[in-house]
C-alpha cells in the first residue's frame, strides 16, 4: 500500500519529503536558513580575497588563511544541515557521523589558533607566521579526522550490519561520544580566549572578545542539543525530534559563527593601524637597553638618576651628557701674509771686478 506524498512534494522520494512538505514546515524553514547561510558564506569568501591587498597590518594579513579555513568549515556546517533534513538512511548515516565532527573541529581549531595568536599580540610579542598558523589548524583538526575515520572503518567493515541496524538511541549515544574531542577543543578555546583580556594592547582584545562571545553561544547551543538528543526527546516521548534538534543546532551555530565572529573580523580587517595600541613590528628586532660592558655610560646613568628622582631639577634634557674639556687657546690666530724673497742677483755687478 502506497501513501500519497505530502502537499508540495509531488513525486519526490519519501526520504526527501521533509525538504518540501508543507505540513512539517521545520524542514523548509531550516533549509531556507541553511541556503541563505551558504550564500552569505560564499560572499564572505570572495570578499576576503578582495580585501587581501587592502590590509595594512602584517599581523592581520597572516590571519586571512585562518579566516578562509573557518569559512570553509562554516560552509560545511550549512551544507551538512541538509543531511539531517533528509531522513536517516545508509547513505546519509556515514555522512552525518563523519562530517559533523570534522567541520566543527575545523571551525574550533581556527578559533583556537586565533586565540593563541592573540595571546602573544596583546602582550606585545611577535605573532605566529602564516605557516605556523596553518600547521596549528591542521594539527588540531586532524585528530578529529582520524577519530572519525577509525570509527567508520571499524563499524562499516567489521560491524556493517550492526551499524546500519543499530537502534536510534544507541546510535545517538555513539554520535555524542564521537564528538568528545570537539568538546575538548571548544572548552580549550573558551579558556584560551579568556587570557586575551589580560594584555596591555587594547585593540587586540576586541578580537579576543569576538572569539569569547562566539564560543560562549556555541557552548550554550551544544549543551541544549546534546541534552535533548540523549535525554530530552526520550523524556518527552518524541524520538522523531532527533533530526530537527541536530539540524537546528547546525543552522544556529553556523549563523553564530558568521554574526559573532567572521563578520566583525572582516569589518576590522582593513581598519587603520593605531601606533599607540599596536606594537611596531621593528620593536621585535631592537634591543631594549644598550650599555657597554665595563664602561659606565654617563648619558644612561644620568637618565636613570632623573627617572629615579623626578624632583631633581638639576638635569635638563637639552644639556650635554658628556664631560666638556677646556681647550687651550692657540698663541697666534693671525693670517699669514706673503713676504718678498731676497733676489739672488741683488749683489751681482755684471762680471766687473772691483775697481
Amino acid at each position: 500500500m502506497t501513501t500519497s506524498p505530502p502537499r508540495g512534494c509531488g513525486s519526490i522520494a519519501a526520504d526527501y519529503h521533509l525538504l518540501c512538505a508543507m505540513e512539517e514546515a521545520w524542514g523548509i524553514v531550516l533549509e531556507s536558513l541553511a541556503a541563505a547561510g551558504v550564500v552569505v558564506t560564499i560572499f564572505l569568501i570572495f570578499s576576503l580575497f578582495f580585501l587581501i591587498c587592502k590590509v595594512q597590518d602584517n599581523s592581520k594579513r597572516h590571519m586571512i588563511s585562518v579566516y578562509f579555513f573557518f569559512l570553509l568549515g562554516t560552509l560545511g556546517i550549512f551544507g551538512l544541515t541538509f543531511a539531517f533534513i533528509i531522513k536517516l538512511n545508509p547513505r546519509t548515516l556515514p555522512t552525518r557521523v563523519f562530517l559533523f565532527g570534522v567541520v566543527f573541529a575545523l571551525c574550533f581549531s581556527c578559533l583556537l589558533t586565533h586565540a593563541c595568536n592573540l595571546n602573544k599580540l596583546v602582550r606585545g610579542r611577535k605573532p605566529f607566521s602564516w605557516l605556523v598558523l596553518l600547521l596549528l589548524i591542521v594539527s588540531f583538526a586532524l585528530v578529529q579526522v582520524v577519530i572519525s575515520i577509525e570509527y567508520l572503518v571499524t563499524m562499516l567493515v567489521n560491524q556493517r550490519d550492526k551499524f546500519l541496524n543499530m537502534p536510534r538511541e544507541e546510535l545517538n549515544k555513539d554520535f555524542v561520544m564521537l564528538l568528545i574531542y570537539v568538546l575538548f577543543l571548544m572548552a580549550l578555546t573558551f579558556l584560551v580566549s579568556m587570557f586575551t583580556f589580560c594584555g596591555s594592547y587594547k585593540s587586540w582584545k576586541r578580537h579576543g572578545a569576538h572569539i569569547f562571545v562566539t564560543i560562549l553561544f556555541s557552548i550554550a547551543i551544544w549543551v541544549v542539543w546534546i541534552t535533548m538528543l540523549t535525554k530530552g526527546n526520550r523524556a518527552l516521548k518524541k524520538p522523531s525530534w532527533d533530526d530537527p534538534v541536530v539540524a537546528i543546532a547546525l543552522v544556529s551555530n553556523g549563523w553564530v559563527f558568521l554574526i559573532m565572529y567572521i563578520v566583525p573580523e572582516i569589518c576590522f580587517l582593513t581598519a587603520p593601524l593605531k601606533l599607540e595600541d599596536y606594537p611596531p613590528e621593528d620593536d621585535f628586532c631592537q634591543p631594549t637597553f644598550l650599555k657597554q660592558a665595563g664602561v659606565d655610560n654617563q648619558a644612561y646613568s644620568q637618565e636613570e638618576i632623573v627617572r629615579g628622582n623626578p624632583g631633581d631639577l638639576s638635569y635638563s634634557p637639552y644639556s650635554s651628557h658628556f664631560q666638556m674639556k677646556t681647550m687651550e687657546p692657540q698663541s697666534d690666530f693671525s693670517i699669514p701674509r706673503p713676504k718678498a724673497r731676497t733676489s739672488p742677483y741683488q749683489d751681482y755687478t755684471g762680471g766687473q771686478g772691483p775697481k
